[in-house]
């Protein structure tokens, strides 16, 4: 992701979803609102307005990028909601990033529904070695608006040569295995200044067969 690239916004909704629409060019089912009801409830924090938009005037997923975005919810084998619940129980996860779109070769794309403006990461674990999988992320686009946009342009990191993309900062720190041994860390260098010590300065295992990573689940 540019610099360029995160300060650019993307502000009119109503002509990205029209354009979407045009480029599904499919009659696909929509999510109705009580399954964003549910999902949002089986996930334990919102799904940006934008992406809810698109889940329930565009399709249920089948549209997007290569491989198309995943459904939200509903009996497909995988899906959003049942993905990203498998990923964050194994704590290797970061909390609040949904996965939308699997492109293959173990990376998908995921929203980070913590921000408001929805940035999409790239998750690409044959980029790690060892078991720190906050190595494995990385910025995208600096929202979704954005990236639907490069992609109806052709202009997505993915349509370059040799795209340069930025280590997302924030992986570790939102990833419960991680941010628990942070926290640990903490509360013993509490204790060892209390001492007068130094001063304080199933679905997830099929897939680590199959990957080498974190799981695809399924809702």
């Amino acid at each position: 992701m540019t610099d360029h690239d995160a300060l650019r916004r993307v502000t009119d909704h109503d002509d990205l979803v029209r354009r979407v629409i045009e480029r599904a060019a499919a009659d696909l089912p929509c999510a109705t609102a009580a399954q964003i009801s549910e999902a949002e409830t089986l996930l334990g924090f919102r799904i940006p307005p934008l992406l809810a938009r698109l889940y329930r005037k565009v399709g249920n997923g089948g549209f997007g990028p290569d491989y198309h975005l995943l459904p939200l919810i509903g009996p497909e084998e995988t899906t959003a909601v049942g993905t990203y619940r498998a990923e964050h129980a194994s704590g290797d996860w970061p909390t609040g990033v949904l996965p939308i779109l699997d492109w293959g070769c173990a990376m998908c794309a995921a929203v980070d529904c913590a921000d408001p403006d929805a940035p999409v990461l790239l998750f690409e674990p044959n980029a790690v070695t060892g078991d720190d999988w906050s190595r494995a992320w990385f910025e995208d686009t600096g929202s979704l608006a954005a990236w639907l946009d490069d992609w109806l342009n052709g202009t997505s990191w993915y349509e370059q040569d040799d795209p340069q993309l930025v280590p997302w900062p924030q992986a570790a720190a939102r990833m419960p295995s991680l941010a628990l041994g942070h926290h640990h860390d903490h509360e013993d260098d509490h204790a060892q200044e209390g001492e007068g010590g130094s001063e304080h300065d199933d679905q997830h295992e099929q897939f680590q067969d199959s990957h080498g990573g974190p799981s695809n689940g399924a809702a």
